[in-house]
């Protein structure tokens, strides 16, 4: 059993073996594994600061790199060896980094500690990962936005409390869901200057007495901060849960973005063709045409809601510094990873693909006489004060509803004996392309301000690297 327990790399004050049950149980492999090539570039990082300091001679670096650039290509080509003895993904490494190359291999984890490097690694992930979210987005903007782009003339119900209130145009309506995820890149890209802070240095939680320089390891992967209270570095992972905010944001945008896709494909409001390549069918029901893409991301959203409690609940209570209860913060930000990465995508090409009904969408102004707000606005116009001009306004529709017909449709004589002030020009205001080309305000949905819209989105996404819409 002795002689079992020193192939343990922190073995040296253990005289009997860990319990397979224990080994089981605290081994982190099954999602540490993800950030293998993330502690590949930190260990480089960390011998080439290594070496600079005089720690390690030149040849040991380029032994120890040579080892790093082997065992990257056993990670790429799927023959690297995983041992869950070795409980993670950093002794894994190192084991085989010293397998390769013998004692040049034993020194790279000089000055650093696994609380520092698990901190960086997890660090290098959280930011590759905020910045795939933020190229997705950018992409499903550009699909949104494209669409708006085509649909500026198609009308199509605003509605408040889900009943019918106010025209608007398509476009506006999407550009609405455009804004949101623009905020969604702006909140990545103020969250990733706290993400991309150098832990290496701090080693277990007291600093080091090698003449370690932490800015060389920043500067080698790409960070441009370094930690500044050693205990804060390892025991911090505001970083994570910031990520898993803006997922949770991300998703709920989705989620209401998809929560009116499975309406709008429903018959009763019939405003949209699902494409085929974004929908499925029934196993019992042949005419079953079912928006399984736009559900599913609805219901990964709770799962990243979840996530988020999961690892606030974890650090609520944790005393500095690291504690093992943080192991545990790696798998909620891969899930939602994963959740939020498909679900960009996803949505984003079923955006690009949705045909949009405009006959069903402008039956759907008539059905919820939705120019009613014009026909007050109208009264008001003419001297009549707001609350009775609301009040006839009512009662015209009342009269619409009982006999069938749209306000539009009511003969002059039948209006004037509501109102006397009413005259022809009333079939103008009750027009709903006029509707909405009368909302001027910037912002609303009246063409001048929706081609607005559009040059300022253009405008961002040239901004951001140079996207076209």
């Amino acid at each position: 059993m002795k002689g079992q327990e020193k192939q343990k790399l922190w073995g040296g004050r253990f005289t009997s073996a860990t319990s397979s049950l224990v080994e089981d149980f605290t081994q982190s492999l099954d999602f540490d594994r993800f950030l293998a090539l993330h502690d590949l570039e930190g260990s480089r990082a960390h011998a080439r600061m290594l070496a600079h300091a005089g720690i390690i001679s030149e040849d040991e670096l380029q032994q120890i790199l040579s080892g790093l650039d082997r065992i990257e290509n056993e990670l790429e080509q799927d023959e690297f060896t995983w041992d869950p003895g070795l409980e993670d993904v950093h002794m894994n490494i190192e084991k085989r980094l010293t397998d390769l190359i013998g004692a040049p291999g034993q020194k790279l984890h000089t000055g650093r500690s696994r609380n520092d490097q698990v901190a960086l690694d997890f660090r290098l992930y959280t930011a590759a990962a905020l910045q795939e979210w933020q190229q997705v987005l950018k992409e499903l903007i550009q699909a949104l936005t494209r669409q708006a782009q085509a649909h500026r003339d198609t009308l199509i119900p605003g509605y408040t409390h889900l009943q019918p209130a106010q025209p608007v145009c398509l476009a506006q309506h999407l550009l609405a869901y455009a804004r949101m995820f623009m905020r969604d890149h702006e909140r990545i890209e103020d969250a990733l200057p706290r993400v991309k802070v150098s832990p290496l240095g701090a080693a277990a939680l007291a600093g080091t007495t090698y003449p370690l320089q932490p800015e060389q390891v920043a500067e080698h992967v790409g960070f441009e901060y370094v930690f500044k209270n050693s205990m804060d570095a390892v025991s911090d992972r505001d970083f994570v849960l910031e990520g898993l905010f803006i997922a949770s944001m991300i998703m709920m945008h989705l989620s209401r973005l998809g929560e009116e896709i499975i309406l709008w494909s429903n018959p009763g409001f019939g405003f949209i063709i699902l494409p085929d390549a974004y929908s499925t069918g029934s196993s019992i029901m042949p005419q079953k045409k079912n928006p399984d893409v736009a559900e599913l991301v609805r219901g990964k959203t709770g799962g990243v809601y979840g996530r988020l409690m999961a690892l606030l609940t974890t650090m609520k209570a944790l005393p500095l510094t690291y504690n093992r209860d943080m192991q545990e913060d790696k798998e909620p930000f891969i899930e939602a990873h994963r959740s939020v990465s498909s679900s960009l995508r996803v949505m984003a090409g079923m955006i690009a693909q949705t045909e949009f009904d405009r006959e069903r969408m402008f039956g759907a102004l008539k059905d919820g006489y939705l120019n009613a707000t014009e026909l007050a606005d109208y009264l008001v116009a003419r001297g009549m004060p707001f609350r009775q001009a609301h009040h006839i306004t009512g009662r015209l529709v009342a009269f619409a509803e009982e006999k069938g017909l749209g306000l539009e449709d009511i003969d002059l004589d039948t209006f004037r004996s509501f109102s006397e002030i009413v005259d022809s020009d009333v079939y103008h205001v009750l027009d709903y392309q006029q509707a909405v080309k009368r909302r001027v305000t910037p912002g609303g949905t009246g063409p001048d301000s929706v081609d607005e819209q559009i040059r300022d989105i253009k405008g961002w996404m040239d901004r951001k690297n140079g996207g076209s819409v």
